[in-house]
């Protein structure tokens, strides 16, 4: 039997296992002058050697078990772990801002709109990652300072305290503004971390886009549920202080009412089912798809977020329309959403979705 040949090699640029990481970081050259060789850590020398020893094999049997599944792209983050070191509990602005006060700290009201857009702000602004530093709005700038800000909190939580401010909910149950949190009591610095949820990315519900503060700074991409590491002890919260929306802002409420005229429920207009919307008129479409035989893309029912599953719903209905091509992407237009309420004849003159 012919062993395995190990090429040099350097190491991988979109690579996050260990062995490639701890290359990159060792730098051009290597103290011993030994040359350098993927390590067999590396998927791809896995891969080759398996293949070399006992003929070839599909990439995915020789994964490493335990490890998610990597979508092409998506980053974890740059130390490989959520090694995520975080200050302790404490008021705005560290040491020199106002004193936490009483022990019963309250639980300010806000809306799950508020704590996306709270997320983005640090998104955008890119703030970098630190356990000692706190960004202009007072917030620390680790973990659990960027979900004490997200959620409007009073002062700097720590992964040990943030789960008194909400309450443990299902996977099923996850929507945008909720939070993943794992606190590691043994050692805070080595695992413990939180994230906010922001909402799935299709509808298996294995990816979700994450709002999340780690090295080197605030990011949001999709990330494997729950986690990339320490996948079994992520649990998911919501916020005690949510409410369904304020004066000026829709809700999210399945059961809200959609304007109604001549039988058919007024059109609310193509915003209303952009990536990642979230109201009553997606529910109401997502009900009627279900009720007129398209429940087989809702693999938990429809929602009042629009996702991949409502697309493919609505796609399938306007392909028994006859459309094709353009006419048939997924997404309502006013015709769809008249034929789909009022059972419109499908032989009508109207063959696009203007």
């Amino acid at each position: 039997m012919t062993a395995p040949v190990f090429e040099d090699f350097d190491p991988a640029r979109d690579c996050d296992c260990p062995g490639c990481v701890q290359e990159r970081r060792a730098g051009p050259g290597l103290a011993s002058g030994r040359p350098r060789i993927r390590p067999a850590t590396c998927g791809i020398v896995a891969v080759a050697a398996a293949s070399a020893v006992l003929g070839a094999v599909t990439p995915a049997a020789a994964l490493a078990p335990g490890r998610p599944a990597v979508v092409k792209g998506l980053r974890a983050p740059d130390d490989g772990e959520s090694d995520t070191p975080q200050g302790a509990k404490g008021p705005l602005y560290g040491p020199k801002g106002k004193p936490a006060g009483p022990d019963t700290v309250p639980i300010p009201a806000t809306t799950r709109t508020k704590i996306i857009d709270r997320a983005k702000v640090w998104v955008t602004a890119k703030v970098p990652y630190s356990m000692d530093t706190y960004w202009t709005d007072g917030y620390r700038q680790d973990c659990s300072g960027y979900v004490s800000m997200a959620w409007g909190l009073p002062g700097n939580e720590w992964t040990g305290s943030l789960d008194q401010f909400g309450v443990k909910i299902t996977k099923a149950e996850l929507e945008p503004g909720d939070m993943l949190l794992f606190h590691n009591p043994s050692n805070p610095e080595k695992g413990s971390h939180v994230v906010i949820f922001g909402g799935w990315t299709d509808y298996t519900h294995a990816y979700y886009t994450v709002y999340e503060q780690t090295p080197p700074h605030t990011r949001s991409q999709a990330t494997p549920y729950p986690y990339w590491s320490n996948a079994d002890k992520y649990v998911p919260y919501r916020y005690k202080g949510l409410t369904s929306g304020t004066k000026g802002e829709q809700s999210a409420s399945a059961t809200e009412a959609v304007p109604v005229s001549h039988g058919v429920p007024g059109y609310p207009g193509r915003g209303s089912f952009r990536p990642g919307a979230e109201n009553a008129y997606v529910a109401q479409l997502g009900r009627r798809l279900v009720e007129k035989g398209f429940g087989r893309f809702y693999p938990t029912g429809p929602g009042t977020r629009w996702g991949e599953a409502d697309r493919r719903a609505v796609e399938a209905f306007q392909r028994t329309q006859g459309w094709r091509g353009g006419a048939a992407d997924g997404y309502p237009g006013p015709e769809t959403w008249r034929r789909l309420f009022a059972d419109a004849d499908p032989g009508s003159d109207s063959s696009t979705d203007l």
